[in-house]
């Protein structure tokens, strides 16, 4: 199966607030020994908390495994103590930063106009945004899931960004962590308006921008969320801290 516009799957893994330096690399060790035989086309990443960075990114040099960040400041350096810029990410070795996380979102008060602007940091230090989107429970039951989202990606997007140098994933916040996830129906009509918005935005750089889903997804139901047109690969939470199941959804993404 080729992917569309040379769209390549990416399975990134979130590990959130949790792992120690002993679990964080006997996880690393699990996903090196493993990745080779996941036998998937797509690219794995990893996001380890910040205090994790530096010794994973170690243990993952010069493998095949992607090295990312939770998050990132929207100015470059100065006077934001606990906080951590692009340029520093980019400084350990990462290609990838999470931006916009509905965690983020909820708990710190995130604007779209901060992720937007943490977008556009990532990007001026060479790193890659995936950028999150997503309704909660209350929209989706009232039927406003596809308006709010498209215009919550509209207003976070970073300025100038193409299909290299952005990714988009969809979670929709009531699904995770939580082990419900919607129908392959749902997923793939929101996969499809993000598409649309995007190229609204974007032009043809859309058709080459990589559209992700969040939202419990773990080995069991990866291969079906994947097949779903439109969804380019998977960004995971608590089943990225485990290596067999992490694992199991690289190899559902061929």
């Amino acid at each position: 199966m080729t992917e569309p516009a040379g769209r390549r799957p990416l399975i990134a893994g979130n590990w959130k607030m949790n792992g120690l330096k002993r679990e964080a690399l006997a996880l690393a060790d699990a996903l090196l020994a493993g990745a080779g035989g996941a036998g998937g086309r797509g690219e794995l990443l990893v996001c380890p908390p910040a205090t994790l960075l530096a010794l994973v990114g170690e243990r993952l040099k010069g493998s095949a495994i992607h090295l990312g960040a939770q998050d990132c400041h929207p100015k470059p350096s100065g006077a934001h103590t606990g906080d951590i810029a692009a340029p520093m990410l980019a400084d350990l070795g990462c290609r990838f930063v999470i931006v916009g996380h509905s965690e983020r979102r909820a708990d710190h008060g995130e604007s779209d106009a901060l992720v937007k602007a943490k977008a556009e940091a990532a990007r001026a230090a060479r790193l890659i945004p995936i950028l999150c989107v997503g309704e909660t429970l209350a929209v989706r039951d009232r039927g406003d899931a596809l308006a709010v989202v498209a215009a919550q990606l509209a207003a976070s997007l970073p300025a100038g960004a193409d299909g290299e140098t952005l990714v988009v994933a969809y979670e929709p916040v009531w699904a995770i962590g939580t082990g419900r996830t919607p129908t392959t129906a749902d997923i793939g009509a929101m996969h499809q308006a993000l598409r649309a918005e995007l190229k609204r935005h974007m032009g043809t750089e859309a058709e080459r921008t990589r559209i992700l889903y969040g939202g419990s997804v773990k080995g069991s139901n990866a291969a079906e969320i994947l097949a779903v047109p439109g969804v380019d690969g998977a960004l995971v939470g608590g089943a990225s801290l485990k290596a067999d199941e992490f694992l199991a959804i690289a190899q559902a993404s061929r």
